[in-house]
């Protein structure tokens, strides 16, 4: 009997702060006031407050075993042994130190193939250029197909050593400002 008044005296006076806050026009505020003010009848009505009392009893018995009782202490340790435990072969699996069955794995390949150092010539396919450069690489090769066509550059006897992509590059970069 006096949970059921208890209960519906938190409900009035949630509702009552609730009905404030919405005469001041704070309406989240009054919402979120009549949601909770609702929660201590709700629990009456459906029963859980006995429930609560039977969890908060139970809870309360462990937590004095904690302290008291060494079987207890016994269980926490190898909770934290196996947890540790559990924790460590994770790492080391991602580490690589623990090679479980490496027999049967085939050996790596090898080193990784390293990148070129220039950028592809204008010609090869890129990944996607975005609209600006894929005009600034239009521009390039018209300057290229260009220079190309200039006696001068092919008869000196010099060969393409790969510098005229630098100076597109270099040129690119001018522009920019960088």
């Amino acid at each position: 009997m006096l949970t059921a008044a208890v209960s519906v005296a938190l409900t009035a006076a949630g509702v009552a702060v609730a009905g404030l806050r919405a005469y001041r026009r704070r309406f989240l505020s009054a919402t979120r006031w009549f949601a909770v003010a609702l929660l201590p009848l709700g629990l009456y009505l459906t029963g859980l407050f006995p429930v609560a009392r039977t969890i908060g009893d139970e809870l309360a018995d462990w937590a004095t075993k904690l302290v008291f009782d060494p079987r207890v202490w016994t269980g926490i340790v190898l909770l934290g042994v196996s947890a540790g435990l559990l924790a460590a072969t994770r790492w080391a699996g991602r580490r690589g130190a623990v090679t479980g069955g490496s027999e049967s794995r085939p050996a790596a390949a090898g080193p990784a193939p390293a990148r070129p150092a220039v950028a592809p010539a204008a010609g090869t396919p890129a990944a996607g250029p975005a609209p600006k450069r894929a005009e600034e690489a239009a521009r390039a090769e018209q300057g290229k197909a260009g220079r190309a066509g200039k006696p001068g550059k092919a008869g000196k006897g010099k060969g393409d050593d790969g510098l005229d992509e630098f100076a597109d590059i270099e040129e690119i970069l001018r522009r920019r400002g960088l």
